[in-house]
């Protein structure tokens, strides 16, 4: 078997650089609900322990708290949505436009396709007939799938990504939301700086892992972080109660 038609290293010059990689969307979505319940704890822990700073008042602390939960969830959602029907927009552009390539430059597309098998280590007479035949069978969803990493029979849904979002959120902060509640006032603050670091660490720990990076630099710096809100919102709240009062 012997290939006619010339193979091509890869995506055309004048393709956008989404034909050149598309990888990392895999990897932001696993580790989307360990940061977006990331979010919710540092977010929350914040406002409840800002509003300690300011007053024991276990019924101002929740009501700030439960507020801060409500905003943030909604805003992720928000955020996420509009972010991924964004995202979907584009993959259904590029889509379009592989169908339009696929329809005007058959041979060269499946040249393209060929080349990308070689890439991939298939011997070019081999990746010749393998870019054929699933061309036959489906030639949209092998372009896609090679050349952009999109499935174009499971694109992603912004209403899924709205939802999972949200809800991430909201396990995060019910966290600090609870401890600051349920535990005494003597001891909330410091019983609530004590559990969200343990939860942060669990989370740095989570996201370096599904990164494949060093998890000891992560836990430091998500712990760090959460720190730092909690002595900052506590730190304006003393002083704002106390020239408020």
């Amino acid at each position: 078997m012997s290939s006619e038609v010339a193979l091509t290293p890869g995506p055309h010059d004048d393709e956008p650089a989404e034909h050149r990689g598309g990888l990392a969307r895999r990897l932001n979505w696993l580790r989307a609900g360990v940061l977006g319940a990331n979010d919710g704890i540092v977010s929350t822990a914040g406002i409840v322990v800002g509003v300690a700073g300011a007053t024991s008042d276990r019924s101002a602390i929740v009501v700030a708290g439960v507020a801060g939960l409500v905003a943030g969830a909604a805003s992720m959602a928000a955020g996420e949505y509009v972010s991924v029907s964004t995202q979907r927009d584009s993959e259904r552009a590029l889509l379009r436009q592989e169908e339009r390539e696929l329809r005007e430059e058959p041979e060269e597309e499946l040249a393209e396709l060929a080349g990308l098998y070689v890439e991939r280590g298939l011997d070019p007479d081999l990746a010749l007939e393998v870019a054929r035949q699933l061309t036959d069978r489906d030639a949209l969803g092998a372009h896609a799938e090679v050349e952009l990493g999109i499935d174009p029979h499971d694109l992603t849904s912004p209403g899924s990504a709205a939802l999972a979002s949200m809800v991430a959120f909201t396990l995060g902060a019910l966290l600090p939301l609870a401890t600051i509640s349920l535990v005494d006032a003597a001891l909330r603050v410091w019983v609530t700086v004590v559990a969200v670091a343990v939860a942060l660490a669990v989370t740095g720990f989570a996201s370096a892992r599904l990164g494949h990076a060093p998890p000891g630099r992560a836990v430091a710096r998500n712990v760090a972080g959460g720190f730092f809100a909690m002595a900052a919102t506590y730190a304006v709240g003393s002083v704002l109660g106390t020239r408020i009062g």
